[in-house]
């Protein structure tokens, strides 16, 4: 029997809002990660309140999530009132660990048990499950050093850029003081092994799960709503950052187009107003695409809203995902939750969900011609991009709905605490 009533998940960085902004910086696939299992923990009958920074006065403290009674966002007050980017954030931590002790202490709340999400959500978590002597749960979601490995580049530049050894010491403490932690995919657990050297016998494997009940096929003859985009197109979308792959995909585009005179390429993905580091993306994009002559063959659309990504998913002929880092990639799975096949990088964790040539495709992006080849398989072939697709969605109903999640968390919690 679960001793488990009400928990507290922390997320600290990016814009975290009860209907969440995706695309715009540090707003991707975690918050809705936190978000969903939150949600699915409370349907469950556990109280879930989630903790994040407050930098916009504008926003409630607390946040209640629509049609969500159990689940609250709950905004900390800590360093200025700004943004601040997650590679920057650790100087106000200590600050939002007190802050949040007092509201918790304040208010008269009484948590079970602490989870961080991400690095500096997890040094927050652990200060603050040791002021109220509770368990400590973490999961990293992306690991320091895969992504300073996958990434490369000048080692001072990119020291400079993303503040790497800071972040892999911190996720190093962290590891060693929670009372168990999770990682998204076998992948990751290969790299903290492979890069840091590090094990243990409290890590459990979680993948992401997928609102089935909003993500889903189109019925046979349904063509879906209407949208403005092109009547044939390959679909991409991600938050706009370096590690995503954009420049990857559209080298491999120049050769698909040549091939597929039919079929467009769709960007998605960014900020409502883009920040300086996304507009650099779009710049090399930009460069990219003029200099190949594909104006007419490639579609940037920008943020796309959250009513609009089932029906762009639903109606893409193919979904890709290019990132060379990738610690998971909902969006493929959210894709494949749509009966869309999927073509996506064999270095990421979504390769323990995706069965090469059975329920979609895996590739290295950084191969051009491989890359195009995967794509244009599932192109010239109707009825085996029918079958991946049926295959597809079949293994995310039965295995990663955000109900079967959070039963596994549960389990987590309680064979830990």
């Amino acid at each position: 029997m679960s001793k488990i009533k009400s928990i507290a998940m922390l997320s600290t960085h990016g814009y975290f809002d009860p209907v969440p902004q995706l695309g715009r910086t540090d707003t991707g696939g975690q918050v809705v990660y936190v978000l969903e299992l939150a949600k699915a923990l409370a349907k469950a009958g556990y109280k879930t309140d989630i903790y994040t920074r407050w930098f916009d006065q504008s926003q409630a403290q607390v946040d209640p999530v629509p049609g969500n009674p159990d689940v609250r966002i709950i905004r900390i007050p800590a360093g200025p009132w700004e943004f601040i980017p997650k590679e920057f954030i650790y100087d106000v931590l200590p600050e939002l660990a007190g802050n949040m002790v007092s509201f918790i202490k304040e208010n008269n709340l009484d948590y079970d048990l602490y989870h961080g999400h991400y690095v500096d959500a997890g040094i927050v978590a652990l200060d603050v499950a040791g002021a109220m002597g509770k368990p400590v749960y973490f999961t990293a979601h992306s690991l320091g050093a895969w992504k300073r490995d996958q990434m490369g580049g000048d080692p001072a530049g990119m020291e400079k850029k993303f503040n790497f050894n800071h972040r892999i010491s911190e996720e190093i403490r962290v590891f060693d003081n929670v009372n168990a932690q999770s990682l998204t995919s076998v992948v990751q657990q290969e790299k903290l092994k492979e890069l840091c050297d590090y094990e243990a016998d409290n890590i459990v494997i979680i993948p992401p799960g997928v609102d089935v009940h909003y993500f889903f096929p189109l019925k046979d003859g349904d063509k879906g709503i209407k949208t403005s985009l092109p009547e044939k197109y390959v679909f991409c979308l991600s938050r706009i950052d370096t590690n995503k792959g954009h420049d990857l995909l559209l080298h491999a585009w120049d050769i698909v187009r040549k091939e597929m005179p039919d079929v467009d390429l769709v960007i998605g993905g960014g900020s409502p107003n883009p920040k300086p580091r996304e507009l650099g993306v779009f710049a090399t994009m930009d460069k990219i695409i003029q200099e190949a002559g594909m104006q007419d063959r490639v579609t940037r659309i920008g943020y796309v809203p959250n009513d609009m990504m089932r029906p762009y998913y639903q109606q893409a002929e193919l979904f890709v995902m290019p990132s060379l880092f990738e610690p998971f990639g909902m969006t493929s799975q959210e894709a494949m939750a749509c009966g869309t096949p999927v073509v996506a990088s064999k270095f990421g964790g979504i390769r323990n969900t995706i069965e090469n040539g059975y329920n979609g495709f895996l590739v290295d992006p950084s191969d051009p011609q491989e890359f195009a080849e995967a794509i244009l398989v599932l192109l010239r072939n109707g009825e085996k991009c029918k079958e991946i697709g049926h295959n597809a969605y079949k293994v995310i109903l039965e295995e990663y709905s955000w109900e079967a999640i959070a039963r596994r968390h549960l389990e987590f919690y309680n064979n830990y605490m």
